[in-house]
């Protein structure tokens, strides 16, 4: 149904594993899987099927029929919600609805569930998201997904150094300040080199407060990685900060990525 959680869902696929693509006319379907059989990496489709199809969507049962036909393994995942859901997420998203140019938004839904309806019997899993959050959704959907349709592609763990003079990095879902540490800057010898030379690196982490600063920062990443993971992240960004970018967190980033990198629940 329109509104349902359609792209959040192909989003989670696409992050599964899956070669997902939005709004096929499913007619075409079959060139497509044809196409993608000798494409190496892609072993599950996820197509994205709503009312935006018009008039392709007539002769869906049949594509349906003919790719199990085939031999292929095949599943329908209809996402459904409840009408007086989906009339609030159109006008909070004041979207219109391809059914509703005049804006009967209860008349467009009622005729859109039955146009879909043969579609919704045949379906292998129904799932109504009126009471879901998009992560409650996302992580059903990573469930089901991972009952053996597919190995999930693990969560991406991404160290970041950066100056806080420059301000911060936009992409950081975890920031740590670390401009508190010993700073090789202000040892002349040290200061036109960067937190990759070894002479650096050991000034920096030899500190009691780096150690202990990298052992906090371990754990809390040991114990709280699982819960990103849970709700979906495909990608957590841990940013660490010191005034010019170039050495404490250079030194740290490094070596927070070579303690972690061969161990999970690390990527």
């Amino acid at each position: 149904m329109s509104g349902a959680g359609r792209s959040t869902a192909l989003h989670v696929l696409e992050d599964l594993g899956f070669y997902c693509v939005d709004n096929l006319p499913p007619a075409l379907a079959p060139d497509l899987i044809h196409m993608l059989e000798d494409t190496d990496g892609v072993n599950w489709v996820a197509l994205g099927i709503d009312l935006r199809t018009g008039t392709f969507l007539e002769g869906t049962d049949e594509v349906l029929d003919r790719l199990s036909a085939q031999g292929h393994e095949l599943e329908v995942l209809f996402l459904d919600c409840q009408d007086e859901t989906l009339v609030r997420r159109f006008s909070e998203s004041r979207r219109p609805h391809r059914l509703a140019p005049a804006g009967d938004l209860p008349g467009a839904i009622a005729r859109e569930r039955e146009q879909l309806a043969s579609l919704r019997e045949r379906a292998s899993y129904v799932v109504d998201t009126s009471s879901l959050t998009v992560h409650e959704l996302k992580r059903l959907l990573s469930e089901y997904a991972e009952a053996g349709k597919s190995e999930r592609l693990p969560m991406v763990l991404r160290f970041m150094s950066f100056g806080f003079k420059y301000g911060l990095p936009i992409d950081a879902d975890l920031v740590f300040d670390l401009r508190a540490l010993p700073n090789p800057h202000f040892v002349p010898e040290l200061k036109a080199k960067t937190g990759e030379d070894p002479d650096v690196s050991d000034f920096v982490l030899k500190a009691q407060q780096s150690q202990e600063l990298l052992a906090d920062i371990e754990q809390l990443l040991r114990r709280h990685i699982p819960n990103y993971e849970r709700e979906g992240k495909a990608y957590l960004t841990v940013a660490l900060g010191c005034t010019g970018g170039k050495h404490r967190s250079v030194a740290l980033s490094r070596e927070l990525y070579s303690v972690s990198h061969p161990c999970p629940p690390y990527h």
